[in-house]
């Protein structure tokens, strides 16, 4: 495995849109990264990254990529893309981070995989909400051995995804659109993490329940898993009951929910006059657009983020991750595992990266588990299309170990 030197990783960003606005705060606040140089088509967020960061701005990804002054490339593009780039970045030598879903097929993901093998470079995808603390914990918890074999995990969330402000092509499936690549790769992403075993198979059904808004805005799935557990995955991004208020009233990015911002998505969409003017309005609001605003150290979440309430039931006990800490929930009594709260938001991805760029260890959410979580998102499409349950045949499990997190309190690990 090659790995570079001892130092701040030297990161280029292809895609200055919403992914990278979200990955930002993290990237100006963790001294570990630095952003050396990015790559978009819109010209006034190259402007912008120019004056943030004094640091070249290209149209053009080949010419980035070949840059000798950077270690890795964060693929940020938006996902119809993603396959592409990534192995242009490989082919150039460079390490991945790649936003999820990795690709909108099974062939562009065993591509991207063969790109990095060749290059001889790192693949690591995410953000995905399974980097959050409160699941790496879990996890911990549940590899500790003390509770017995998980037996079935809940996993449901309702957010207003469906109406928050979308160019065309997100609200098609066939172009990486919809609940299920956006959103289930996510929750997929945790449930697999802490079941600890390949999944086998998966029956869905998903809502299209908006004309207006033609693709997936809900699902519901079973999957199960190699040895007999199951879980049961719910959905809704159509913006009326918000489950953050059963996550301890933090949002999904650890701030406190605010009564005046609910139905805030619809009501802005409603004032929407026609597709065109709703692109705008997300490009507006994008990295170095007329009503960007770039994040102020001030604005720090009070909790971990989290993607929607998560019940693991073990054989001796159930476990709840929480924005707080690490609910356990025993035969006689139960406890709470307190987490701090981050000073850096998702450094859990800046821990991987350095766990594996630098230090050479196995990373945990590489192309074939990344690979994984996309099969069973085409799966979750097949399903609900024919109605019938999908085997799954190319599944993985993480590596073992807990990458980059500080262990917690044993006293239920012993």
């Amino acid at each position: 495995m090659r790995t570079i030197p001892d130092r701040r990783i030297r990161l280029g960003v292809v895609g200055l849109g919403r992914a990278f606005s979200l990955m930002l705060p993290t990237f100006l606040a963790d001294e570990r990264v630095r952003i050396a140089a990015a790559c978009d088509p819109r010209e006034v967020a190259r402007q912008q990254f120019a004056r943030d960061f004094g640091a070249p701005a290209y149209d053009d990804l080949a010419a980035m990529a070949s840059s000798p002054d950077i270690d890795a490339i964060y693929i940020a593009s938006p996902h119809q893309f993603h396959a592409a780039h990534a192995s242009l970045a490989a082919e150039n030598g460079k390490h991945l981070l790649v936003e999820k879903p990795m690709a909108l097929s099974m062939a562009e993901c065993d591509r991207m995989i063969e790109a990095c093998e060749r290059g001889g470079v790192q693949m690591i995808v995410g953000h995905c909400h399974s980097f959050d603390s409160p699941y790496l914990h879990a996890r911990q918890l549940i590899q500790s051995g003390r509770f017995g074999a998980v037996r079935m995990i809940h996993a449901l969330n309702y957010t207003d995804f469906l109406y928050r402000p979308r160019r065309p092509e997100e609200l098609q499936t066939e172009a990486g659109g919809g609940a299920v690549f956006s959103q289930a790769a996510h929750q997929i992403d945790v449930v697999r993490l802490l079941a600890g075993s390949p999944a086998t198979r998966v029956r869905a059904t998903l809502g299209k329940w908006d004309p207006a808004r033609p693709t997936e805005g809900a699902y519901c799935a079973m999957l199960w898993f190699e040895g007999g557990a199951y879980a049961s995955l719910s959905y809704s991004g159509y913006g009326r009951f918000d489950s953050d208020g059963w996550n301890g009233g933090f949002t999904e990015m650890g701030f406190p929910v605010r009564d005046a911002d609910y139905g805030k998505a619809r009501r802005r969409l409603a004032a929407m006059g026609s597709a065109e003017e709703e692109a705008r309005l997300k490009a507006d609001g994008t990295y170095g657009g007329s009503s960007w605003q770039t994040p102020v150290g001030n604005e720090r979440p009070l909790a971990n983020q989290h993607f929607g309430p998560v019940i693991v039931s073990c054989e001796h006990a159930d476990i709840r991750p929480m924005p707080d800490g690490v609910w356990i929930y025993g035969d006689t009594r139960r406890e709470h595992i307190p987490l701090p709260v981050p000073a850096v938001p998702r450094f859990e991805v800046i821990d991987e990266l350095v766990d594996v760029l630098v230090h050479g260890r196995r990373p945990l959410h590489d192309g074939p588990w990344a690979r994984s979580t996309l099969e069973v998102c085409l799966a979750m499409l097949t399903s609900a299309r024919e109605e019938r349950d999908v085997v799954l045949v190319n599944q993985t499990v993480a590596a073992s170990g807990l990458i980059g997190a500080t262990s917690i309190d044993q006293t239920y690990c012993q």
